[in-house]
Parts: C-alpha cells; structure tokens; sequence
C-alpha cells in the first residue's frame, strides 16, 4: 500500500549507443568537486530527512562496480532524450547523429515475456552546415482503423535543430517534413494532447504541438499537423514504391508569437484555451481601462503560455483567440486540390519531396521565414537574481513545477498565477507528474453521482543526490523516496497520443507511462507507481491504515503453506485492529472464504470478534457486523457438531415398516437391471468424496434471526450439503436420532431437511443400489423427520392433500434419477400409509381400512416411477459397437408427463435408432409382446451368452416387451412405427449421405396398418423433409442434362450422387406408400387413440399420431404424377443416362411438379405431342438398354453398376422392366415397344432364356421376328466371317452358301452385338423361333429358311 519504483523495460545496446554518438570523443569525467561539494552543503536543508543522511554519505563514494564500466557514466547527460508515451519508441540524440531504439519482446528464462528497447535505426540528420540537435521528442499518432481506434498506429520524431529548422521522421529515419519557422535555435519542443475533461463543463483543449525559440513561440494545430504527418507519410510510401523523385511539400499553418519584455527563455508551457470569470474580465478592464472602461458581454476565450527563464523568472502570456491568424494559410489552401490529387499518384504529381540520400543543389535558397506577432506578457513572478532552467505542467493544467538556479523546486498555481510552495535543496532537479485516480469502491456504491476523484503527484528526481522523491500536492507530505543512483535521466512527456477526439476516446483503456527513470549503468526503464490513498488528508489516514491492514490479511490467506495457529493468531489480531465496521466485515468475510483456514481457527476469530463488538457501546456497534459475527458464529458451531457426531460409532434398531420388503422384491429385477446398465465406470475426482468443506458450508446455509435456512438459488446444488449432514445416517455411519436432535435444536426447519434429505439419496443412486440397508436407514430416517415440529400439519386429516407427502411425491417425479427415486417414494409410501393408519385408529377405533385421498395419490406415483424405471432401463442401454456414442439419455416422470402423449414412444423410438434395430426385427418383436413371459425377469446370461453378438439384441427386445408390456397404448404397433419413421428420417436430414436411413424409414411407414396415421405421416415427410431435395435434384439434372456429378449434387441438393441414387429411389417408394394409404383411406374409420390410465394427464405438444390425423386428403393424380418424375430421375441417376426430365412434359405438367399434395392442380390432359412421346419412348429404351447391360455384367461376374454410382444389385433388380412397362402406359408410349426392344437387348446380350420368356408377351410378331432375323445373321456374319478362329469347314460352308444369303450376311455388322460369342445351338434355336413367328408369306421368311439350313449345316460340321 506505498509508493513502489517498478522495472518495465531494459533498454539493450547501449554500449553501442554511446559509441556511434561519441565516436572518437572522449567522454569526460565526472564533475564535482570539493568546491562545489562545500555549496551543496551550505544550501542544503539537513532537516526531516533521517536516516536518509547515510545513504546519501555512502553514495558519494563511487561505487565498485562504476570502476567497471567501460564507458564514462555520465554521457547520457549531455544527449537529448525523449521516449515515447507508449514507450515503445527511444530517441537518443547528440549533436549531430541520432539513435531510434524500438520495442522488442523476447521471452527470458523463467518463460515470461518482456520487453526490451534495441537499436532500429542510427545515423547523422543535420543537413545545414554547423547545425546541431537541440530538442527532441516522439509523438505517437492514433490510428484511423475501426478495429484499433484509439491505438497507435506508428510514431513521429520531431527534431529541433539549432539552425531554427524543425524535422518530422519515421521510425526508420525517413524524413517526412522540414520547415525553417525562425532563423533562431530551437530551445524546445513540447506537445499537448487530447486528454478526456473529468467534469461536465470543462472545456476541451486543442492539440497542438509548441516550439521555443529565444525570442518567439510557434504552435502548430495538431489536427492539421496529424492529416499532414499522415499524408506525407502515404507519399513517402507511395514515392518509394515508384522510385519516383520528389520535392518539398508544401509548409505547415501555424502561428508565431513574438515574446516581449522578459530578458531570457529557456523553457515554456502551453496550457491551452481558458477564459476567465466575470470578476476577473471586470477587475482587469477597471486596471488597463481606469474607471471609464467597456466591459464586453462574454469573457473572451485567451491561449496561456508560461515561460521560465530571466527578467522577470516566470512570465505568463494569454494570446486571444482570433487576434492572429494562421500563417501560410493561403498557401495551404490554394495546394489543397493539388495535395489530394498527388496522394494518389506517387510517381508523378506537384506534391514531393527529395530523397534523405541525395545532395540539395548549391543553388538552393533559403526559405522565407515569417515575421511574429507581437505578445506583450500579462504579468510575471519577478527575481532579479534567480533564473528558471525548466518548467513541467501537471496533467489537468491547473499547477506547475519550476526549477531554477538556486536549486529550489517552485510549484505554481496555474490559474492565479502564484507560487503556493517551495522546496529547496534540488540542484539540477529533473520533474514529473503523475496523476492517480480513485478506484472504483465503496465511494461510488454510496455516491453513484459523484465523480471519481484525481490526485496529483509531483516526482522530483535530484541528481546530485541520486534520490528519487515523490510529493502530495499542494500541501501533501512526501509519500515514497528511493535511492536510484546519481546518473539517471527522467523522462517525462505530459501527452499521449495525437490525433484522438471525444468520439474516439469512448472506451479508451490505452495504457501509458507517465514518468519514467532511466538508469545508464543497467540499462532499466522505471515506473513510479503510487496508491491513490496517500493523497488522502490525516482525517482519511485512518482508512488508509485499515486498507493496508485489509491488504496484509489477502496476502496472508493467500500462502499456500501457512501454520493454522499462526493464521489464527495474525488473522484476529489484523481484524481487531481495524477500524472501520465495512473494512472490517469485509476482512471477516475474506477469511470465512478462505479454504485452508481450519474451522477451529474461524471460531475462535469469530468469537473474539463477537465479544469485543459485545464490550462496545451499543449504540457505536455496526449492526450488520454484530449479526454477521453471531449468525457466522451459529453456523460454525453447528459445523463442528454434526463433524463429531459422524464419528462416533451407532449401534440403533432401525424401524422397519410390514409391506416394504414386499415392495422391494416386486420391483427388484428391473432394478437389478437398471443398476447393472447404469454402474459403467465414469471419472470421478478425489475431493468429491471428502467432507464437506467449511467455507462451501457457510456459503450454502444462513441465519435468519433464530432460524437457519438454506441458501436456495437458480444454480446452487444442496447435494454435498445433505450429503455433509445426513449421509452418514443413511449409510448409518451416524446416530440418526443424536443428528435429528441436533439439526432440530438449530432450528433448521423439518421441509428445507427433507429437502436435503431426497437431494443426497438421489444424488447418490449408484450407492444406493449397491447397499440394500440404505433402504431401511431411509425410512427410520423419514419417519424421525415426519415427527419434527412443523413437518406434518395437526390439522391434516388423511382425506386431503398432505403438503408433506407432497413434497417428496414432487421431488421424485422430477428426479432424472429414477431407481433411487422409486426407492424413496416405496419407503415414503409405506411411512405416509402408517401415519394415515395410527390416525385412523385414533379418530375412529375401528377395524374398517382408511381410504384417503393421499394413498390413491402415492399408488399413481409409484405406478409412475416403476414406468419411468422401466423405460430408464431401456434408454441406459449402450450403443452397439462401431456406431457412435453420446450421454445417455435421462427421463423422470415430469418430462415424460410434460412431453405429451407420443412421449414415451419418441425416446423408445431414440432408443431403437441408436441400436440400429431393422425394421423387419422390430415387427417380429412386436408380433411376440402378447405371449405370457415375464419380460421384467432378467436372464441370466452364461459367459459364451455375453460373448455373443447377438446378447446386445437379445437384452434390447427383452427390455422392449418390458416397456411394452407397461404401456400398451402409448406403445401400440402403429405408434411406435409411425414414431420410428419419422425418428430415421429426421435423423436422416441431419446426414443425408446415410441412405439407409430413409429407406428404413419408409420400411417402418409401410408397416404401419392404419391408412389414416400411414397417410399423415407420409404427407408430413414429404411436406417437411423431401420435397425441397427433391425438386433441386429434379432442377439440377434439368440443367446439366444428365446425371449430375458427385461434386454438382453436393452442392445443390446436400448429397452425394452415390446418396442421391438412394434418395431418389426412397422418393418413389414414399409416394407409393401414400396413393396406396390414399387408396385404403375411404374403407377404413380412423383409430382411437388411447393412453394409459396413470398417464391420462399428460400434457404437452401434440403427439406425431395426432398431427398425422389432422393432416388432408391428398389429390392422387397429382401424387402420381409426383411419383412419375420421381421414377424417372431414379431411372437417370441409376443408369447415368442423359435426359432433360422436365422436359419431357408439357407446360401443364411441368407447372403441376412440387405443389401441395393437398391441393388440386391443372393434370395434363388429352393426345400428348407425338414429339414428346418420342422423347419418353427413346428414353425408356435406354433404361431397359442400361438394365441388360448391368444384368449381362453381373451374370458375367462383374459386380459393375452404372455411372450413377448404385449397387449392383439395385441395377438387376427385376422391377425396372416392369416399371418401364408402368410408366410406358402413364407417358402415353406403346407398352409393345418396350416389349419388343427388351427381347431385342436380351438376346443381344446373350440372355436367351429371359428373352424366350418375355417374347411371349410381345403383340407384334412381324416386326419383332425381323428385328430377331437381324441379330441371328449378326451372330451367324460374327462366326463365319469375323471369328480369328475360322475352321476349313465354315470355309466351305460360306462357298456353298446362296448368293442372296451370303450377301445378306456380308451387309450385317456383328459389332453391335455385347455379346458375339454365343453356342451354335442358342443361335439356331433363335432362328427357329423367328421361323415359328414369321407368316410363311412374309417377304423375309425364305431368308429365315436359308438361313436355318446354313446354321444347321455348320452345327453337323462341328459335330
């Protein structure tokens, strides 16, 4: 909580530094001697330093390691520094030669990062003959990026030269702007800022940047000076990328005051805009004017400036606002158009400037300098005989810190123009400022409206003495000193980056260094860092102290390894010692949140706490803090108690309820189930099982006057706090009956109790199950709590609703939980049913049996809980192997209730799609769920049983017809059908590229029996899932004219064309499923649908079944005509065929494609155009074409298929005949061509057989026996005239053949047969067949005859 010098930066090279700017000079020695000795020590103030006075005796000595140092230590004095606001950018100058050293950030061997200062650029900038470097300084500018706004973007060196010329440079030294403004030297450069105003009403200042000269003052607006750095810049980059050369741009606008009747300058301030008070205006006009002086309306805005120096020591001037214009301003204007225009051309243009490397021609002349405006100055602080050296502006411009030649340290008030204080003893003194603000804290929760305060400190750096001293304005103490050596160099800049204004700043969190050390021997950049609370006067000091106390008790519990009696001891001596009632609750508090504090040590601080707040005065005693310490105090008691209590050892007689082992051997086998699905290894962390830890304790629970209560939140978990008090009753570790005591003596109430008590048992269901005791533990606990006070209401007769009972009764059916939460509601049952007995008998004395109302509510709960166990067990199963994972999906009785009436069907239905369980195995299931099995009896397994495959399946189908059997309606065939369908086409939307998915799902659609429920449900599919694929697969092969490639598919439709093949054929069995549904719809009356008795008040969104009724009547032309399309792009994609498939219907058609099913559209109508059915009729052709090709390849033992990537096995499938025969007849083309063209393909693939039995269903004989004659002289032309292996009989056969045959047989082309190479008997029996078919006055039968001779004659050849 003190002032601390904190390291940042190291500044690396500087041996090379000092070399390259004092390169053969030697550097001299150090001054001082015992002269000048003896006049530090007559002016020097001895007094209040204390021990301060050795350190500096022992610093005069030179210490051993300057002996050391190769280079002289104080040759940083005689350079010119300026270092960066964002210290990112170093600037050592001497003479004529400069060094820039940048930012570098390197990791060291602790693996941090920081930060180190190396040479980026060094080199000799003064041009004119004899100049030398006079000030220096960096000027980071914002950048104008809307990602960085408020960011430096790159920063300018300003040099001031002795000539009177002022330079701007780049980082790397490029020169960017020269301007002469006065032929005098520069004596310094300073800049001022935006800065935000900390008040409404403040007026914003202006940046600008000032240059001092022995006699003037040049100040430069900074937003002209930004937009014209930055547009120099772009040039500079522009010009070099060009290669271009350059000349000089035009002059800066600025204004130059002359300064007048002071004696000698050496430094100035400029601290901006003010305007002065109406008493002020009036008092100085009654002065210059006397008593008949005007008086104007408004006070005039004035610019101040301050000045140090000689004759009179400080001078201030006020220059009013528009009593001079900018000068240069006319040129500026008039190269505007000019400037903009060469921004944007960089190899030709007006606007330029000379490369740095190229020589100025000798005939250059000297620019015109301006003359200056005269600035009387206003008034002065007079000392004939002391002499200002520096002067250094705080940052809110209100005070101000001279030096002079007397080694005093003046400190000014801006704004009246005084000096308020004085310090002596600071020869050669360096200063600073540094400006801290408050934290956000206690100040702004009470006073929101209130601004944050500011202080102001005031770093004074004495050389002579190498201390570093930091002082409290106006009137403060001084607040942090440290020994720094004698040779640093402070660095101080008062601005921060140019070019930010009120809209840029919001959000500004832009970091900066205000003051920084430079020490030469090592090289380190120092930051002073000072608390906002030493500012704060002795009233506030007490504070302070409480703070730092507060600070001390943080860092202590903070120590990992810190002995308890020692924590103990520092922790309740700290929190005595505070003052202050917040400061010292919030010290409590931070140590009830320790975690390594022992509870011991919490109560016995506490305690002594307590008692001291107890010896106050009551009326001084902060009530709060006394609450706190005695509920804090409450809580820790009962903390140690129930820590004891587990252990010690038990040895009760638990109570045990007739009915309960009877309960548990009915629901025993599905339990033992459930914990063998549900006992798979998980990860566990080894502070889980320990005890529960005090401050987690203290957080959970709270006093409430003499109640306590549990801390009840939207995220808080009570588990491990029932767990902490009552686990070890239920897995009896600990007395129940010495615990129940000991929580109802702290008047924690029977319901919060029963809370945790149901929180911990299902919380911790695993154990639960694995020890059967926990069982009767549970209901001698229960029964203790049910007999508390306040737990069961006297009132309550058993013919209402019990709000006790009721508690636990909704506790379990939220629970996901569901063996424990049925375990607890049999005990609770069966302890409310004794209760409402021994108040039967008391009330009536008789034998009759009670009957209440509260009994029929726990008989439907449990009913409840046994079928949430079941179908737990069933959803807890896992997946099979090879198919992916996931979290086990977790019911209770609330969601399913809430999920409505097809709830239970869609989790089986989950279930079912992660066990991959195919349709045709889901009805088998279903057709055995009426047989008189007990599907609740677990099987026992043998080990060859568990290392089957199929004991995966066998479990699944045997917890299926358990879950069945308990929900008979909700689960009925149809539902769960209609269910799983719709579950695999959901899942299917997901990864389109499982075809199998949809198909399954169509599968279970047709397994559905009701025509209403298939129809809805196959509507809603094609309506939400199906249509949109489909028609972009129908508008993408519409576009490209064939089966489109795998890449086009992806991209439009969403799939594959391997999946879009399936895709499609899943389209054309949807859409068959729904005519047939419609077909069946009018003879059958839709199903009622039923739900279970104890489920009837299940309410939630409508269920699937329920949907799939309301859904319309379809138009079946108009479904058919969908299905037409469907075959057709199937057809395509199967056999990669190129066809345009809209294009082969009309305009009606085309426009009937896509539309509501529901809905009735304009079908086609009437004769087609015979050009289109030509389209459709070639198209057919080409399909049963492709469908004998693939037939031949995979009777040939290829497994080929088409281009459009299906299986062969859908490519020779026996439906493609018979659906180009269908859609034959829908597209209006003659069946008899398709007929005939398929035995033509057949036997010209070699498939006789099938050719023989299709021939019999072709019409027109003629014409297909010619087309066969022409595949017989094929195969005949192939064999006598075409084989390679040509036999001496075949030879002569051809010579003996008859001229009009072997001519014949010469015009044939055996290449169009797939398959020449056919027995000799396949042949002749196709001929025969052609004879059989031909009339005999048919005008190729004679032909047929010749040729029959032939093939027989070379048959008996052969033979």
């Amino acid at each position: 909580m003190s002032c601390c010098l904190t390291e940042f930066c190291r500044v690396q090279e500087l041996k090379t530094v000092h070399e390259f700017l004092f390169h053969n000079k030697k550097t001299p020695a150090p001054e001082g001697n015992s002269k000048n000795q003896t006049e530090n020590d007559l002016t020097w103030d001895n007094s209040d330093w204390g021990a301060w006075e050795n350190s500096e005796a022992n610093e005069d000595d030179p210490p051993a390691e300057d002996d050391a140092q190769p280079i002289g230590i104080p040759w940083l004095q005689d350079c010119v520094l300026s270092l960066s606001p964002c210290s990112d950018l170093l600037v050592v100058a001497r003479e004529t030669k400069a060094v820039f050293l940048s930012a570098r950030w390197r990791t060291d061997e602790g693996g941090r990062e920081e930060m180190n200062l190396a040479v980026s650029w060094s080199g000799t900038l003064s041009t004119e003959e004899g100049e030398c470097i006079s000030s220096v300084i960096c000027i980071p500018l914002a950048s104008q990026k809307r990602s960085s706004t408020g960011r430096p973007d790159w920063t300018c060196i300003v040099i001031g030269f002795t000539s009177g010329y002022v330079r701007f440079y780049t980082e790397t030294g490029v020169l960017l702007l020269a301007q002469l403004l006065h032929e005098d030297p520069v004596l310094r450069l300073k800049c001022r800022t935006y800065e935000i105003p900390r008040h409404p009403g403040v007026t914003d200042q202006h940046e600008e940047l000032s240059i001092l000269y022995p006699v003037a003052l040049v100040t430069i607006d900074g937003f002209s000076l930004f937009q014209s750095l930055r547009a120099c810049r772009n040039q500079v980059a522009r010009a070099a990328a060009a290669g271009s050369d350059v000349v000089q741009p035009p002059p800066l606008a600025y204004k130059k005051w002359g300064l007048q009747d002071m004696d000698t300058i050496v430094d100035h301030s400029s601290v901006g805009i003010m305007t002065l008070n109406v008493f002020d205006q009036m008092k100085n006009a009654s002065i210059l004017g006397g008593f008949h002086a005007s008086v104007k309306g408004s006070p005039p805005a004035m610019s101040q400036y301050i000045t140090v120096g000689g004759g009179p020591y400080t001078g201030f001037y006020y220059a009013i606002e528009g009593s001079s214009q900018p000068l240069l301003s006319h040129v500026a204007l008039a190269v505007a158009s000019k400037l903009t225009s060469a921004l944007f051309n960089a190899a030709s243009g007006w606007l330029g400037w000379k490369k740095q490397s190229e020589e100025e021609p000798p005939q250059k002349q000297k620019p015109k300098v301006e003359p200056a405006t005269a600035l009387p100055v206003r008034f002065g602080l007079p000392d004939s005989r002391r002499h200002g050296e520096s002067i250094c502006l705080s940052p809110c411009n209100t005070l101000a810190g001279v030096t002079d030649d007397f080694g005093r340290v003046t400190l000014l008030d801006v704004t009246r123009g005084i000096a308020i204080r004085m310090w002596k003893g600071y020869r050669d003194a360096q200063l600073g400022w540094v400006q801290v603000s408050e934290a956000r804290g206690e100040r702004e929760l009470s006073s929101p409206s209130l601004p944050r305060r500011h202080a102001q400190f005031l770093v004074i750096y004495a050389p002579r003495r190498g201390i570093l001293e930091v002082w409290g304005t106006q009137h403060g103490p001084r607040v942090g000193a440290f020994n720094v050596g004698k040779h640093c160099r402070l660095l101080y800049g008062g601005y921060r980056l140019m070019g930010v204004n009120s809209v840029t700043s919001q959000g500004w969190q832009l970091h900066t260094q205000q003051v920084c050390l430079l020490d030469p021997t090592t090289g380190v950049l120092r930051t002073v860092t000072i608390p906002f609370h030493l500012a704060l006067s002795d009233k506030k000091s007490e504070r302070a102290k409480d703070m730092h106390l507060l600070k001390r008790l943080t860092m202590l519990l903070k120590s990992k390894e810190v002995d308890p009696d020692l924590l103990e001891t520092e922790a309740q001596s700290v929190i005595l010692d505070i003052k202050h009632p917040a400061i010292k609750k919030q010290a409590l508090e931070s140590l009830l949140a320790n975690k390594n504090a022992p509870v011991s040590c919490l109560a016995n601080v506490t305690r002594a706490l307590l008692d001291s707040l107890k010896d106050l005065d009551p009326e001084a005693v902060d009530e709060s803090l006394l609450q706190l310490c005695s509920s804090q105090l409450k809580l820790l008691q009962l903390y140690s108690h129930i820590q004891l209590l587990h252990t010690e050892a038990t040895e009760e007689e638990y109570e045990t309820s007739p009915g309960i082992e009877e309960d548990l051997a009915r629901v025993s086998p599905i339990l033992q189930r459930y914990a063998e699905l549900t006992s798979r290894p998980s990860v566990s962390f080894a502070q889980e099982s320990g005890p529960l830890p005090v401050r987690d304790f203290l957080s959970l629970m709270e006093c409430d006057g003499e109640a306590v209560k549990i801390v009840q939140g939207p995220q808080s978990d009570s588990s491990p706090l029932g767990s902490f008090l009552l686990w070890g009753c239920v897995s009896g570790q600990s007395p129940i009956q010495k615990v129940c005591d000991t929580l109802q003596e702290s008047n924690i109430s029977p319901q919060n109790l029963l809370t945790l008590l149901l929180s911990v048992w299902l919380s911790r269901e695993k154990e639960v199950l694995k020890q059967p005791d926990t069982v009767k533990n549970l209901h001698t606990l229960l029964t203790r709590l049910s007999a508390m006070k306040g737990a069961v209401e006297e009132s309550w007769d058993g013919q209402c609703v019990c709000p006790w009972w009721q508690q636990v009764r909704t506790v379990c059916v939220q629970s996901e939980n569901s063996g424990a939460a049925l375990l607890a509601a049999l005990v609770a049952h069966r302890a409310a049913k004794s209760s409402i007995t021994s108040l039967a008998e008391t009330k009536f004395q008789s034998d009759w049996v009670a009957v209440s109302l509260e009994l029929e509510q726990w008989v439907v709960c449990v009913r409840q809980l046994e079928d949430a166990l079941a179908l737990q067990t069933l959803l807890s199963l896992p997946s099979p192997q090879g198919s992916p994972g996931g979290a086990t999906p977790r019911c209770s009785v609330k969601t399913l209730l809430e999920s409505g009436r097809g709830g239970v069907a869609d989790s089986v239905a989950k279930v079912l799609f992660r066990q991959a369980l195919a349709p045709d195995t889901l009805r088998d299931i279903l057709q055995r769920r009426g047989q008189t099995v007990n599907p609740e009896q677990p099987t026992e397994h043998t080990p060859q049983d568990s290392a089957d495959n199929n004991t995966l399946q066998h479990r699944t189908e045997e917890l299926l017809l358990c879950v069945c059997q308990r929900f008979p309606d909700s689960l009925s065939p149809d539902l769960l059908f209609a269910h799983c369908c719709w579950e695999y086409v959901v899942q299917w939307n997901k990864d389109p590229e499982v075809g199998k998915n949809l198909e399954w799902s169509v599968e279970h659609l047709r397994m559905i029996s009701s025509s209403h429920i298939q129809l809805g449900i196959a509507l809603m599919m094609w309506t939400t899932f199906i249509v949109k694929r489909f028609s972009a697969a129908a508008f993408l092969m519409e576009k490209v004219g064939k089966a489109p490639k795998d890449r086009l598919c992806r991209r439009d439709v969403g799939m594959g064309d391997s999946a879009m093949t399936s895709f499609l054929g899943a389209c054309v069995q949807l859409l068959q499923v729904l005519m047939e549904a419609d077909a069946c719809v009018e003879e059958e009356s839709a199903p009622m649908l039923c739900v279970e008795e104890v489920w009837g008040c299940a309410e939630g969104p409508v269920s699937l079944a329920e949907l799939a009724l309301e859904q319309r009547g379809v138009h079946y032309p108009l479904v058919q005509h969908q299905c037409l399309l469907a075959s057709l792009l199937h057809a395509a994609m199967t056999f990669g065929l190129k066809v345009k498939p809209l294009s082969l219907f009309d305009s009606k058609g085309k426009n009937a494609f896509f539309r509501d099913l529901t809905t009735i559209q304009l079908m086609p109508s009437g004769d087609t155009d015979p050009s289109l059915v030509a389209l459709r009729q070639e198209f057919l052709l080409r399909v049963l074409t492709g469908w004998v090709k693939a037939l031949g390849e995979a009777q040939g033992g290829g497994g080929g298929g088409g281009s459009g990537g299906g299986s062969g096995g859908s490519l020779c499938e026996d439906m493609w005949p018979e659906m180009c025969l269908e859609l034959a007849t829908l597209l209006q083309v003659n069946p008899d061509i398709p007929r005939r063209h398929l035995v033509c393909e057949l036997y010209n693939q070699g498939l006789d057989t099938r050719a023989e039995e299709l021939m019999l269903e072709v019409e027109d004989k003629d014409v297909l026996g010619s087309q066969l004659l022409v595949l017989a002289g094929q195969r005949l032309c192939y064999s006598l005239l075409h084989n390679t292996t040509q036999t001496r009989p075949a030879m002569e056969l051809l010579a003996r053949l008859p001229t009009t045959l072997c001519t014949w047989l010469k015009a044939m082309d055996p290449s169009e047969l797939r398959c020449p190479l056919v027995p000799l008997s396949q042949s002749s029996r196709l001929v025969s067949r052609v004879i059989e078919i031909l009339p005999e006055n048919h005008a190729q039968y004679s032909l047929a005859l010749h040729l029959m001779e032939a093939v027989e004659v070379l048959g008996d050849e052969e033979d």
